[in-house]
């Protein structure tokens, strides 16, 4: 399928109604570390995040909210 000026426009909005943006700051040259573990790992940057969030939210308080509020989609 040939990529379109319509199809990204779809695209954009399904990421504007399906995801939240989350802009993580980090030190000068923590960038590429944290990309040589997701590489390793093989992830994405944004994988490994949020799978680092997702572990920490499992053993807090906060583990019930978050289950049941986020959606599989």
């Amino acid at each position: 399928m040939a990529y379109t000026k319509a199809s990204g426009q779809a695209v954009n909005r399904y990421s504007k109604k399906a995801y939240d943006d989350v802009r993580v700051r980090v030190k000068k040259g923590q960038k590429e570390i944290i990309q040589k573990r997701a590489e390793q790992l093989n992830k994405s940057v944004n994988g490994y995040i949020t799978d680092l969030i997702e572990e920490d939210l499992a053993g807090s308080d906060l583990a019930e909210y978050a289950e049941a509020n986020s959606e599989s989609i």
